[in-house]
């Protein structure tokens, strides 16, 4: 009777470490390495910090991802098809600031249009098994912050570059 009764309480308790863990097989999640600070995406997103949502309606969006057609046309590339990819290259002493993708928009977050034409603050490629254009536009957002666009100003400044170099690996 009373290994039933430590049976019971000791359950309830395991069971509750693997929530507060949120994952019982942790699997990969994208991950980016900007100017030595570490972005992930979040395995859940109560573990977040930083939480972006996704829209259909451009006029809810506060910032808005072209999906670009070619590697030279984007700001932000996620090409990780190669074998011998670097091993680790998202790992630091420092814990990463993950990045939650809401369902709903929240106050304080960015709400994240993708769109394949039109004006756009930032542009994405992705060819990944990995990352998602989701994921690659969450992690670009937070990295560099929302911006909005200026009602003359639609196109990039070609004498200024604004191409992020992250280094990429799934945890």
């Amino acid at each position: 009777m009373l290994r039933m009764k430590i049976l019971a309480s000791v359950v309830p308790l395991a069971v509750a470490a693997v929530f507060a863990r949120a994952e019982l097989l942790p699997g990969p999640r994208p991950c980016i390495d900007v100017g030595g600070a570490t972005m992930q995406i979040a395995s859940v997103p109560w573990q977040a910090q930083l939480h972006v949502s996704f829209t259909d309606d451009p006029g809810l969006a506060t910032v808005r991802v072209q999906i670009a057609d070619s590697a030279d046309a984007a700001d932000f590339t996620v090409i990780d098809d190669i074998d011998d990819a670097e091993a680790g290259a998202c790992e630091s002493n420092a814990v990463p600031q993950l990045i939650g993708i809401s369902s709903e928009p929240t106050a304080t977050g960015p709400v994240i249009y993708l769109t394949h034409d039109g004006p756009f603050d930032y542009r994405v490629y992705v060819q990944s098994k990995t990352f998602s254009v989701r994921d690659a536009a969450a992690l670009i957002v937070s990295a560099r912050g929302p911006r909005h666009l200026d009602a003359a100003s639609l196109a990039p400044d070609p004498n200024f570059p604004r191409r992020i170099m992250a280094e990429l690996t799934s945890r």
